[in-house]
């Protein structure tokens, strides 16, 4: 059954974030950013949904990001997900895009690195782009500053994700690192240089 989520701070646990409130063209929504003084990449940085337990079904979220003042030009806008997230928030699944590698992108090669699957721990874009494996990023057709839906389907070990109005997964993953097995958290996820705005989390849990 498909519950919407009341995207409110109070919903949220901070991990490795700045949570707040912001209002945006009218919308009190949740604000989530990395701090400055934390520059590894894909690391256990988001906003954990209190009290969440999910292992198979769907969650869709609608994610806007802005660079921060002090971004680089490493910075891509690094908005997304959280889930199956352990107690500890030492061990997670995630999947986030890129939106500066998107529609107004000139460099080919960081076109193709518009969204990205990652596990943790251990298995990072580093991870992936040192061994030569492309498995596990691909092209999307968004932008910064504006919003963009983002929709996992997750079923066991594999997952299958969506951007915008996609009626064909833009992304799919046969085997997740940690297994079929994991339940755990959903949180909404940021990186470095990125000011992220989320509303309209709803999330349907199969089991």
């Amino acid at each position: 059954m498909a519950e919407l989520i009341e995207t409110k701070v109070e919903s949220f646990e901070a991990v490795g974030v700045a949570l707040d409130a912001a209002e945006l063209e009218g919308e009190t929504l949740v604000r989530v950013v990395k701090p400055e003084n934390n520059r590894e990449p894909d690391v256990p940085t988001y906003a954990k949904l209190v009290g969440s337990s999910f292992h198979d079904g769907t969650i869709e979220v609608e994610v806007r990001s802005r660079l921060m003042p002090w971004a680089d030009i490493d910075c891509r806008g690094f908005i997304g997900i959280v889930f199956r997230a352990n107690e500890r928030d030492d061990e997670f699944e995630s999947f986030y895009v890129r939106p500066r590698n998107g529609r107004s992108c000139t460099e080919a090669r960081r076109r193709i690195h518009t969204m990205q699957y990652f596990s943790y721990p251990g298995y990072t874009f580093a991870y992936f782009r040192e061994r030569g494996i492309a498995d596990y990023e691909a092209k999307a057709d968004i932008e910064m500053d504006e919003w963009i839906k983002i929709k996992a389907e997750v079923e066991g070990a594999s997952a299958r994700f969506f951007v915008d109005d996609m009626e064909t997964s833009a992304l799919e993953v046969a085997e997740m690192f940690h297994g079929a097995e994991p339940r755990g958290a959903v949180g909404l996820y940021v990186d470095n240089g990125t000011e992220g705005f989320f509303r309209n989390l709803q999330i349907t849990c199969a089991d």
